[in-house]
């Protein structure tokens, strides 16, 4: 590809503005493609050292590295004991209707906070048709899901538990399963100090929250390289570096999360393959009911993903290379060689991090009165 760097300014400011008209309706209104529904959880702020390299100056104005700390989720006071209740509710398979699907089941820890299907088993093995997105680093995207419609985690906690695709469980059933596990009492008790009636559904997706929270990947390659290390990233991760921000990849995935900031339309210069985009799935529009919204979806993360295959939000694509040339095409109009393929799959290896160190807790134990799962 020719005079790939005179064309990173052309291919940033070309994607800010069909963003802009792609995210107005007709009376000339955003619409919720640009609406942040609420801001990202803020990190501490990271200990960058003082460097001269053009490249790491270059990718600091769009990026930062993940926090070694766990950031704060507004309306959540995170304590010890939160984290211990969140861990167990998050590993509990009896908060499904079945007893048989926890969170863990799509968002398994050590398959990048994922499931690695394009689309996750749920209640009496029926499957969603949308791939699980990580729940590594989830905290620090401006909406949950694919289409947004979760503000933040404590909201997003809520859905899985209540759909009947996924653990199907009724919400009246998620309270009186757990009052009837006699050890959810007093940990409810102790995380929710001060509370008459501290086993509540609320408290539950504060909790699980507050857990998934602390599920944060630090110290990536790429994060010792921002923070000023230059010889933290390969002559090969460095080229595909370059590429990244030079193509356009880098106007949408930005931040912490690279991704996970914005909404942004799956075809910007031309229709994915109806493979990767089923035109029945309108994505936000299809929660807003405007067809200006059709077709956009959360920017995902990039943080792990070689780990979290398949891609997109169809699950439909297992080989990341060749995610990388349909986005390169759909996205920015580009055609990559080869040479420029392995070079950016180099670099997104070099978003792998420090992986979160989990202990299956053990569970409050199920009695006589417990309620047995449904057949």
């Amino acid at each position: 590809m020719a005079s790939l760097k005179s064309k990173t300014l052309f291919l940033t400011v070309s994607l800010a503005a069909v963003m802009a008209a792609t995210a107005c309706s007709p009376g000339g209104q955003p619409t919720t493609e640009t609406a942040k529904a609420s801001e990202p959880a803020q990190p501490p702020a990271p200990t960058m050292a003082e460097t001269t390299d053009p490249l790491i100056l270059q990718a600091r104005d769009f990026l930062e590295p993940i926090p070694t700390e766990v950031p704060a989720i507004e309306g959540v006071t995170s304590t010890p004991e939160l984290v211990k209740l969140g861990q167990s509710l998050f590993f509990d398979p009896r908060l499904s209707a079945s007893h048989s699907i926890s969170c863990a089941s799509c968002h398994y820890p050590g398959l990048g906070g994922a499931d690695n299907s394009p689309f996750s088993a749920g209640f009496h093995g029926a499957r969603g048709g949308r791939n699980s997105p990580t729940v590594y680093n989830a905290v620090f995207s401006f909406v949950q899901f694919w289409d947004g419609r979760a503000k933040d985690l404590v909201e997003q906690a809520g859905g899985p538990l209540v759909n009947p695709v996924e653990m199907a469980s009724p919400q009246a059933h998620v309270t009186e399963q757990i009052l009837a596990l006699p050890g959810y009492t007093p940990m409810f008790a102790d995380a929710f100090p001060g509370e008459m009636d501290p086993v509540t559904l609320e408290n539950a997706q504060m909790a699980i929250a507050g857990f998934e929270a602390t599920l944060i990947t630090p110290n990536a390659p790429f994060d010792q390289f921002l923070r000023g290390d230059a010889n933290a990233l390969t002559a090969d991760e460095k080229a595909g570096l370059g590429l990244f921000i030079d193509t356009g990849c880098i106007a949408c995935h930005s931040g912490v999360n690279l991704g996970g900031t914005m909404y942004q339309k799956f075809g910007v210069f031309s229709d994915p393959d109806p493979k990767y985009r089923p035109p029945e799935d309108k994505g936000r529009g299809g929660i807003t009911g405007n067809a200006a919204d059709d077709y956009f979806f959360k920017v995902p993360t990039l943080r792990n993903i070689v780990e979290t295959a398949p891609y997109f939000h169809s699950g439909s694509e297992p080989d990341l290379k060749k995610a990388v040339a349909v986005m390169a095409d759909v996205q920015t109009g580009q055609t990559l060689t080869p040479e420029e393929i392995d070079q950016l799959t180099a670099f997104l290896g070099s978003l792998t991090g420090d992986q979160p160190e989990l202990t299956i807790p053990q569970l409050p134990l199920s009695d006589a009165k417990s309620p047995l799962p449904e057949k």
